[in-house]
């Protein structure tokens, strides 16, 4: 990148974190909830709110006689990130670094107290970077979200709800299905969904095709055939010392390119997650089994998944610790005409930390972590992750799936270490500011791969949401 180019980037950078600063200098006194997905927020009583805030005024604006109100929101998300040694070794030097900007902005419209139409726009942008953009990082202008949700059954502790139109899924412990919050751009699906709640229980049946990003403004197809997704999702949340279990059913249809096999997939999957949270110690058991085929070439895979951390109250700063470990399959033999690879389906982006180096496939890893809070903004973290390949017959891949080595002559299953720290200061639910860094010490495997160098990532996120 010429000087030119490099401070052009710059001062939109700049431009871009002075807008993002002054515009939380006034909301950093407010405070209201902010969920993921954000259709899930409701703001039918912030009517009666007399405080005068401008960010509550804007979350209930009355149509009328006020049976019809719409409410808006939005975020801005800018992050600078600067690698060394990124590929191991084997990309571009980074000298620089580059920036990454998000806008979201949404509309939702309340025809009465049951049927709703939600609107929002994404806008992700790069600059600076010294490798070819991808779609996760670029995506100019496009019509994220765009659907209606339409009541069949509407009583107090029984709901019954059809949904049409393009809008993010997220289920369980977004494993599988994610709106992929870390990268610079989010997922959608176009998807005819019904979700029937009642009590403790609720169940969703969907079918979906997934948004291919475009690289031009407001170039996504609608309903694109070539990549579906579809299944059953149920959650039972207990109010008794029983945990919470979820029991689903997902499958897909794409082009796929594994090590081992290519062409259409047809894979389906079938889990059970059984988790606990809001008490001294908290788990998330997730068992994943998939079948299908790719070819003609049948798949069978699988994944077994553990979170379990504690908050150690009666110490100073009670801090949380916390383990996770996974068991992820890799295709066992190159000439057994059976692929054993697990495929993620859409994960969340930052799997394996915000720097997203490798992806779960083909790997077990042990990854304990500690979280400390440091009065009431500001929160410590670090992690260490240890890699192995699972199976010496498969290679490494990408989050997104992308083959990062297909040596699989190289007999080391051992990855490498990651370690991470993360300084987070949240004024409240709406502005939020975080400084990382990670290095990632190459294993064998890498080595052996010609990827020898170690990854260094610092990095600042600053995000404002209102």
């Amino acid at each position: 990148m010429d000087t030119k180019q490099s401070n052009a980037w710059l001062q939109k950078s700049l431009f871009s974190a002075f807008v993002l600063l002054s515009s939380a200098q006034g909301l950093l006194a407010q405070n209201i909830e902010i969920k993921q997905p954000r259709y899930v927020e409701g703001y039918s009583k912030t009517d009666s709110d007399t405080s005068g805030s401008t960010h509550k005024k804007i979350k209930h604006i009355p149509i009328g006689t006020g049976k019809i109100y719409i409410s808006l929101g939005g975020e801005l998300r800018y992050q600078y990130f600067r690698y060394k040694n990124p590929g191991w070794g084997t990309e571009p030097r980074d000298n620089d670094g580059f920036v990454l900007t998000r806008f979201l902005s949404h509309t939702d419209i309340h025809l009465g107290k049951q049927i709703r139409v939600f609107a929002q726009l994404q806008s992700s942008l790069i600059a600076g970077s010294n490798s070819q953009n991808s779609p996760v990082d670029e995506n100019p202008l496009d019509v994220h979200q765009l659907f209606i949700k339409l009541p069949l059954i509407a009583k107090m502790q029984k709901q019954l709800v059809f949904e049409i139109g393009r809008q993010e899924l997220s289920y369980g412990s977004q494993r599988l299905i994610s709106i992929r919050e870390g990268p610079n751009n989010r997922q959608a699906f176009d998807a005819f969904r019904v979700v029937f709640s009642q009590k403790q229980v609720r169940t969703d049946l969907f079918y979906s095709t997934y948004v291919n990003a475009g690289k031009k403004i407001f170039d996504e197809r609608f309903f694109d055939h070539s990549r579906q997704l579809w299944g059953y999702y149920l959650t039972l949340t207990p109010t008794t010392s029983v945990p919470n279990m979820d029991l689903y059913y997902l499958g897909v249809k794409n082009q796929a390119i594994f090590i081992d096999a290519s062409g259409t997939e047809r894979r389906h999957s079938t889990g059970t997650r059984i988790w606990k949270k809001a008490g001294i110690t908290d788990y998330d058991f997730e068992a994943v089994y998939q079948f299908g085929n790719i070819s003609r070439l049948p798949i069978r895979a699988w994944t077994i998944s553990l979170n379990i951390s504690s908050k150690l109250k009666s110490i100073p700063f009670a801090p949380v610790f916390g383990l996770k470990t996974e068991l992820i399959s890799g295709d066992k033999r190159p000439d057994d005409h059976l692929l054993n690879t697990f495929n993620p389906l859409y994960p969340r982006g930052a799997y394996f930390g915000l720097a997203s180096l490798i992806g779960p496939y083909n790997l077990y890893d042990f990854h304990p972590y500690i979280q400390i809070g440091i009065g009431r903004t500001l929160t410590w973290s670090a992690d260490f992750d240890f890699f192995w390949r699972m199976s010496r017959y498969d290679g490494l891949y990408a989050v997104n799936g992308k083959i990062l080595s297909d040596r699989v002559t190289v007999g080391y299953k051992h990855i490498g270490n990651q370690s991470g720290t993360n300084l987070s200061f949240h004024a409240n639910s709406l502005f939020n500011l975080g400084i990382e860094f990670t290095w990632f010490d190459s294993g064998q495997f890498l080595r052996q791969a010609g990827m020898k160098k170690d990854i260094y990532l610092a990095g600042i996120t600053a995000t404002l949401k209102y």
